[in-house]
This record gives structure tokens, C-alpha cells and sequence, in this order.
């Protein structure tokens, strides 16, 4: 049966490491028979621009080659590290870059997709730097300093970030549900998939009469690592490795 696979939050390191492996095994292997691969952001830990981000994740940048030329479509949403993927990484690997949120057909079932960093409403802190970050004129002016530079400057808000998360209470790092209803509501869709929060789940609501079903994809980790397998019969959770 077709299906798509899709994907979020594997947060892929500079450094060696066993993730990157298992994300190369599942673009050469389950992938591979997928009728299409959505990636819904935070893909990498870290990307400061295309220059750097294409030579320091040279294995993930062939193995997507490789995929998009053997006829899988594959397609990319900016998460909340990795925002700055551009048109050198998408001209590199033949991979789609699409707005967040949008709206698909995965298995005859219109779906909106989102990495979901946008719901979170809770967190005003957040909203504001995510608003900021995504200025067309920032993101110019950042691409624009020198290398040394940009890698400090992610370096200093990764820490500062990691350091303010210890503070904050776990709900307010969650979607908001009021945001979650009227996304629903406006995009007319009776199934969201989306990742960011880290806490893998399907959570169903009755919206004006309507049933409606929100998937969260699992981040990966050392010891779990899964695909979310959307197809005819519906949305199920595909362990990977």
C-alpha cells in the first residue's frame, strides 16, 4: 500500500554519532519505500546558514540526494534549530522546502503538517524570538556576518535557551489547545501531525461536530527511534532500527 513517512526532532549533531548512523540506514532502507518523506523540522541540532550546514552534514546531505534522485519526494519544514535551511540546501539535495503550516492528502485524508513550535502560545518568551528569528531582514543580516561569528552567536542562545528551559514549567513548553482547536478550525482539516514538544501522543477532540485527531511525532533518541506511517488505513507509529 503507498504510504508517507514522516518525521521531526532528530536533532542530528555536529559530531559523529549513532543517530546520524541510524538516519543514514533509514533513508537508504524504509525510505526507500515510502511514496514520499515529510520532514517536520529540527532535523539538525544546529544549522547557521547553507555554506556551513551542507559541509558539516555531508553524509545526510548525499543520503537525501540519493533518495530524492531515486524517485522518493521528500520534503522539509523549518523547526526551531534549523530554521535557516535555504535554497542552496534544497538545490543540493532535491528535497521541498514547505511553509509551516500547510496543507497535504496523505492517505485520502487532508492533513496539516507543522514542526508545532507555532501553538505553543503559552510561552510569550518564545513567541517573541521565534517571531524575530524568522524576520526575512534578520536572517539576511545574519547570513551576512562571518562564519566565526554566527557559530558563537548559535552557540551563546543554544545555552541560553537550554538554561531557561530548566525554569519553565513543562505545560507552558506544550501546544497551546485553544491554538490547536482554531487551527483546526480555519485550515478545515480533521487530522494535524506535528513534533517540536517531545511528547509523542495522538489527542482527539469533537470540534463543532466533527471528530478530529492531532498526531505528535516522536523525537529520536539513542534508545527510540520512529517514523509516523500514514497511509489508507490511517496514522501508525513505525519503529526504526
Amino acid at each position: 500500500m503507498a504510504h508517507a513517512l514522516l518525521i521531526s526532532d532528530l536533532h542530528l549533531p555536529l559530531t559523529a554519532s549513532p543517530l546520524r548512523d541510524r538516519f543514514a540506514q533509514f533513508l537508504a532502507g524504509p525510505a526507500r519505500a515510502a511514496s514520499s518523506l515529510y520532514i517536520l523540522g529540527d532535523l539538525f541540532e544546529v544549522w547557521i546558514g547553507d555554506d556551513a550546514g551542507l559541509a558539516e552534514y555531508g553524509i545526510e546531505r548525499a543520503c537525501l540526494r540519493a533518495l530524492t534522485r531515486a524517485g522518493v519526494p521528500v520534503y522539509f519544514q523549518h523547526g526551531n534549530r534549523d530554521f535557516l535551511v535555504g535554497a542552496e540546501f534544497a538545490a543540493a539535495t532535491g528535497v521541498e522546502v514547505l511553509s509551516d503550516p500547510c496543507t497535504v492528502e496523505l492517505g485520502g485524508v487532508r492533513t496539516l503538517l507543522s514542526h508545532g513550535d507555532r501553538w505553543c502560545t503559552d510561552d510569550a518568551a518564545y513567541q517573541r524570538w521565534r517571531r524575530f528569528s524568522r524576520n526575512g531582514l534578520v536572517q539576511g543580516v545574519y547570513r551576512a556576518l562571518p562564519r566565526g561569528w554566527r557559530e558563537r552567536f548559535a552557540g551563546t542562545v543554544r545555552a541560553r535557551s537550554d538554561a531557561v528551559k530548566q525554569y519553565k514549567p513543562a505545560d507552558i513548553m506544550d501546544v497551546n489547545d485553544g491554538a490547536i482547536r482554531a487551527a483546526f478550525r480555519a485550515h478545515g482539516v480533521t487530522r494535524m501531525i506535528h513534533g517540536h514538544t517531545h511528547r509523542p501522543g495522538t489527542h482527539d477532540y469533537d470540534l463543532d461536530g466533527r471528530a478530529c485527531r492531532r498526531h505528535v511525532i516522536a523525537d529520536w533518541r539513542p534508545d527510540r527511534c520512529e517514523a509516523l506511517r500514514a497511509d489508507g488505513a490511517g496514522v501508525q507509529r513505525l519503529p526504526i532500527g
